[in-house]
């Protein structure tokens, strides 16, 4: 996450600001629990301070779904030793529980935006995926055509709207899931594994045939391509322009972890807790009982213990190609 902080700073150095006593608004969209938020805003108000009086307030605002759990998020906010509310006085936090995908803040009001892992999420499946758990690998090209025209109608809305939000001369910096020149969306072993401990849980008989066709994660990669099709062909939309762009493969740090100490048990508890918490809820959703459903702690417990032991037992690294961007809003011209 660090080069994209790297780039959060430097739009924080640039942005117009307003004069007091009107506040210096910043973005978190799509905050989840708050915790990959704590960083990138610390630095920014770190970066916004050397600008401004101590006294003038910022509020940030975090945005995500309605059913997000904004308790954990505001505990996070109180109680991580890395909040930012710990280290400015004059900084104030709020949330907007609704989708990014339409237009959540004021017009003309942010004047900084931060997204990291939220726009490869889909704002609905468009169809199921009869032979996977992801569209990148599946065979079935009527299914990859419907996710990939969600994928185009969606960033296009995010983008949008943040033009709406975006006051002239504001900067938004986006991490998310990226495409190579060679296609590849990554994680192509861990979601094999995925797939066989699925099955294995149908053999088992937790799992219905059912319910597991019924699992599938509407996440996405976007190419270069892609990230720049709403701003064809004048390089503008909704007087936003792309003033850095770059796909690039990220290091997989558990990975990097066993090449030191060799623990091939350690390596794949850390996969497997990772993807629990990434993936695991939306899984579930497609149980009989959805997120309520009595055999969901066996679900997740069997499912994670599954994909470790796999792992541990063939390790290799994981294909991680990310995304990062920066959008800038543009003065009107007459």
């Amino acid at each position: 996450m660090r080069p994209a902080i790297e780039l959060f700073e430097q739009a924080a150095q640039v942005v117009p600001l307003p004069k007091q006593p009107y506040p210096i608004v910043i973005a978190d969209y799509g905050a989840s629990t708050g915790h990959n938020s704590l960083l990138p805003i610390s630095a920014a108000l770190s970066v916004l301070r050397g600008r401004t009086r101590p006294e003038h307030s910022i509020l940030v605002v975090h945005t995500d779904l309605p059913d997000n759990n904004f308790t954990v998020m505001f505990e996070t906010l109180n109680d991580d030793p890395d909040t930012y509310l710990r280290k400015d006085a004059a900084t104030f936090a709020s949330a907007v529980g609704r989708s990014f995908y339409g237009q959540i803040i004021p017009s003309n009001s942010v004047h900084l935006g931060w997204s990291s892992w939220a726009v490869q999420w889909l704002s609905q499946v468009p169809a199921p995926v009869p032979d996977h758990v992801h569209i990148a690998y599946s065979a079935d090209q009527s299914v990859r055509t419907a996710y990939a025209k969600q994928a185009a109608r969606d960033w296009h809305e995010f983008v949008a709207f943040r033009g709406r939000e975006l006051c002239p001369g504001g900067k938004l910096v986006v991490l998310t899931m990226g495409v190579g020149e060679d296609g590849e969306f990554g994680h192509r072993h861990l979601l094999t594994i995925l797939v066989d401990v699925l099955a294995e849980l149908v053999a088992d008989g937790l799992l219905t045939e059912d319910e597991t066709r019924g699992m599938c994660l509407p996440i996405v990669g976007r190419s270069e391509a892609q990230f720049l099709a709403p701003f064809a062909p004048s390089g503008r939309f909704e007087r936003l322009s792309v003033e850095h762009l770059e796909v690039f493969d990220a290091e997989d740090r558990f990975w990097n972890q066993y090449q030191v100490d060799g623990d091939a048990q350690a390596f794949g508890a850390l996969w497997a807790g990772f993807v629990r918490a990434a993936v695991f809820p939306t899984l579930a959703t497609a149980l009989a009982g959805g997120r309520g459903d009595p055999r969901v702690s066996q679900f997740y417990d069997r499912l994670e213990a599954g994909i470790s032991e796999r792992l541990a037992a063939a390790p290799e690294p994981t294909h991680i190609p990310l995304a990062k961007l920066v959008l800038t809003k543009h003065r009107r011209t007459l």
